[in-house]
């Protein structure tokens, strides 16, 4: 009974990591395209120069 409590344990904990990976792979994603709006979408100033949409 043991051994097989175990294994359904290591099969959960491995689909609870999967779903985890797959989620953050969503968020890197969704992080990357509004990096890429800012940084195509920078307003210009009165200068003509180019600002930069971040702080650091």
């Amino acid at each position: 009974m043991v051994p097989i409590l175990l294994v359904l344990l290591l099969a959960l904990i491995l689909f609870g990591a999967g779903f985890a990976v797959k989620v953050l792979w969503w968020i890197a994603l969704i992080v990357l395209v509004v990096w890429l709006l800012g940084f195509l979408m920078r307003s210009t100033t009165t200068t003509g120069t180019r600002s930069r949409w971040y702080r650091w």
